[in-house]
């Protein structure tokens, strides 16, 4: 558990400092992922006991690594549309379009990874397959509801318009300086 907060730590640290007002929303993501995991936990838990296994918490170690990086091909294909001159709104959305098949893609590949692992195995391997599956749903419902519209609602402000906000230097932009 603490090698799991201490490399949360770490990835909470690396999205706000890389990506900034972006890491913002990458943060608020994980955090939104953490309470509908949590509470589909515990509403398994009263309903058919389930329970929270040292392989199940391994299993959510391994989906903060997946959720972040579906915030990460999200931000970078952004940030791609962004050095190929486009304004902020139409990158947010074209970096969405460019992003959402590799992030389905991740995702449909983790779930298959855990339905494999749930079916021939037993035990604690089991749960450690369960919270993977359940984790990377969450993912896939917090890409799609939350981390993209609120990059498009931000996408919409002058506030966001500022490179620096974003982490985006305008010497990457194609060499200007």
């Amino acid at each position: 558990v603490l090698a799991g907060v201490f490399g949360l730590l770490l990835v909470v640290l690396y999205l706000l400092l890389y990506y900034r007002a972006l890491g913002v929303i990458a943060v608020a993501s994980l955090g939104l992922a953490a309470v509908i995991t949590y509470v589909t936990f515990v509403v398994l838990g009263r309903q058919i006991g389930f329970t929270l296994t040292l392989a199940g918490i391994a299993g959510a170690i391994v989906a903060i690594g997946i959720t972040a990086d579906s915030f990460i091909v999200y931000f970078e294909r952004l940030r791609d549309e962004l050095r190929d001159g486009k304004r902020l709104r139409s990158a947010a959305e074209h970096g969405w379009e460019r992003a959402r098949r590799t992030i389905l893609a991740a995702d449909l590949v983790s779930l298959i990874g855990a339905l494999v692992l749930w079916y021939l195995t037993v035990g604690a391997v089991r749960g450690f397959a369960f919270f993977l599956g359940l984790s990377t749903a969450c993912d896939l419902i917090v890409s799609y509801f939350f981390t993209r519209p609120m990059v498009m609602l931000l996408a919409r402000t002058k506030w966001m318009e500022r490179r620096k906000v974003m982490g985006i230097e305008v010497a990457s932009q194609g060499g200007a300086a």
